[in-house]
């Protein structure tokens, strides 16, 4: 089988399998898990899976930057973002990620709502100015401009003067195995530094991310209240996670 042939073989194999594992695959083939692990190198590197211990994962599409994510998926993350907004109440402190499904969330909530939301997302904020009773706390920080969000020391030590109801965590990757990830390492520190500062965390997951991986983990779930997803997800879709205890919340 040629290089380029056993690529294939492995991309169509995590397709129907959701996981490869490499020794079973390097037997399966007659060949060194060196080899393997060579080609699992090489795909990762064109973002086609996401490497783990002992073999790859499916690689999450929602790493690309802020602007072409706001195309993926848009009806069903508004539809997230309403089911979302339903659960805030008055006078509740609220926190809101960075990203295009959080945006979402921001658009859904209603202009009679007095709350107070913190964002680390100079989006989210600009998106609450009509919102008269809402008050708007902005987290500071070093601008990470591939999603438009604050991170660093300063962000993170702002929110020691924080302590909220609520916490809606974008992710760019939900695995049963794999947990709950994102693309790169200072936003992961951040979401769950996030969370720490609420009371209840809830992460909001469009089609695309679910049983797929990022290479920097969040955090278990056990540490999450629910996950908010599209309504037309497939509940045999859902039943890994519904086994693992999580609540899912199917928005309409």
């Amino acid at each position: 089988m040629l290089t380029q042939q056993r690529k294939q073989y492995i991309l169509e194999r995590l397709e129907e399998d959701g996981q490869i594992v490499a020794k079973s695959l390097a037997e399966e083939l007659a060949l060194s898990e060196d080899t393997i692990r060579r080609d699992l190198r090489e795909l990762a590197k064109e973002g086609l899976l996401q490497r783990v211990h002992g073999g790859a994962l499916p690689a999450s599409p929602a790493t690309a930057d802020f602007s072409q994510r706001e195309s993926i998926a848009s009806d069903g993350k508004a539809s997230i973002g309403k089911t979302a907004a339903s659960i805030i109440q008055d006078k509740q402190i609220i926190i809101i990620d960075g990203g295009t499904t959080a945006i979402q969330l921001a658009r859904q909530l209603p202009t009679h709502l007095a709350a107070t939301v913190v964002t680390h997302s100079p989006h989210i904020a600009v998106e609450l100015i009509h919102h008269p009773n809402i008050d708007v706390i902005i987290i500071g920080g070093s601008l990470f401009k591939h999603s438009m969000v604050t991170m660093g020391t300063a962000a993170i030590d702002a929110l020691s003067h924080i302590q909220a109801d609520i916490f809606f965590m974008g992710v760019t990757g939900i695995h049963p195995q794999a947990g709950l990830s994102t693309g790169y390492l200072e936003e992961a520190y951040m979401k769950k530094a996030l969370s720490q500062h609420a009371a209840e965390t809830f992460v909001m997951a469009s089609h695309e991310k679910l049983d797929v991986a990022s290479a920097y983990h969040i955090m278990p779930f056990t540490e999450i209240n629910g996950i908010i997803v599209e309504p037309h997800i497939a509940s045999e879709r859902l039943q890994p996670y519904k086994q693992q205890g999580i609540q899912i919340i199917q928005s309409s």
